[in-house]
């Protein structure tokens, strides 16, 4: 189906994908359990962000650069991103501990060093955050790797999202999905709009999926019953650990469970059928069809007393009963007897 999907843990279509970002905490033990724990829990596939704080923002603390209307509200653009960014130098270690476990792992560049630095890692595709939607060059460089591109469309108009693709795929970028997301942390239901999800597949001719933030595992499955095709959400050890990400994170009990749901949705999903399922057969004998329900003796006239649609099937079809009423029996006939067109004059 897509290119990037041939890890071992993955054995269905939907691409479940286990957001590190900052859950670390500065550990890169704890980055390294984390990505054991993804693997346990049943994602295809784990994911970093690469940056630094000097190159996604700069230090300075005026108006511009404070945090409003987040769990972040009040800190400055450097000094939380000083906090949740990942070492780069833990990339090609994670990125084996991964692999050794059949996941793949791959990264959110947010500047062009990023994107150099992650193609000496060899990393296979990469993610587009929201934020960088916007961010033309870095569209173009990424691009320019020819690798599948995932692209988080949160906070984007469609004219937007349309430029982004525009770039991408002129600039040489292979296999393109996109997620729908709404960029808040954590994100209410009510704002997540998933129906947006095959709107974005017809619009852009793509695969889609949902970069989710929500709390719970309900709105991610129910983005797959429309067609989602990767689900991300973001993974921690425990959420009473804190951090920067932990308050909107899954613990791995949840996401192992949204994972089963998943899987089990995408059984449900099936094709378009109106045919007799295996199991159905077995069912379709306890119909309702025409028995007799009183004792008859020959030459008794049927009625609405003694013949009636009931359960099992093993009478004539209800459509029958006007056809039936009102003529005579051929025989005696036991109460609890199926009727056949042999016991009517």
């Amino acid at each position: 189906m897509f290119e990037y999907m041939n890890n071992k843990n993955h054995s269905s279509s939907v691409y479940v994908i286990a957001e590190i970002s900052a859950n670390h905490n500065q550990s890169i033990e704890r980055a390294e359990a984390i990505i054991r724990a993804a693997a346990d829990a049943g994602a295809n596939a784990v994911k970093l962000q690469t940056y630094t704080a000097d190159t996604i923002t700069i230090p300075c603390d005026n108006r511009y650069f404070r945090i409003k209307g987040t769990s972040w509200e009040g800190r400055t653009l450097h000094d939380l991103y000083q906090e949740a960014y990942t070492p780069w130098e833990w990339t090609p270690r994670l990125m084996a501990i991964a692999k050794d476990l059949g996941l793949d792992c791959f990264s959110t560049p947010f500047d062009a060093s990023a994107v150099d630095f992650l193609e000496q890692c060899g990393v296979s595709r990469y993610k587009i955050a929201s934020f960088e939607v916007v961010d033309i060059p870095l569209l173009k460089k990424v691009a320019a790797t020819g690798k599948p591109v995932i692209l988080s469309t949160g906070m984007a108009s469609l004219a937007e999202i349309d430029e982004a693709v525009r770039t991408l795929r002129d600039n040489g970028a292979g296999e393109l999905t996109l997620l729908k997301c709404t960029s808040a942390y954590p994100a209410p239901p009510e704002e997540i709009n998933l129906l947006t999800i095959p709107h974005l597949a017809q619009a852009f001719n793509c695969p889609t999926g949902l970069s989710d933030h929500t709390m719970g595992s309900a709105v991610a499955v129910a983005a797959v019953a429309l067609g989602a095709c990767i689900i991300e959400k973001h993974f921690t050890l425990r959420r009473a650990d804190g951090g920067p990400d932990s308050a909107f994170s899954m613990q791995p009990v949840e996401f192992k469970q949204m994972v089963a749901d998943i899987r089990t949705v995408e059984k449900a999903l099936g094709h378009v059928s109106y045919a007799l399922t295996d199991k159905e057969r077995e069912s379709i004998a306890f119909r309702r069809s025409l028995f007799v329900v009183q004792d008859m003796k020959a030459g008794d006239v049927f009625t609405k007393e003694n013949v009636r649609s009931v359960r099992p099937g093993h009478g004539l079809h209800t459509r029958y009963l006007p056809n039936v009423l009102g003529r005579t029996a051929k025989q005696d006939i036991t109460k609890g007897t199926p009727l056949g067109w042999d016991m009517l004059l």
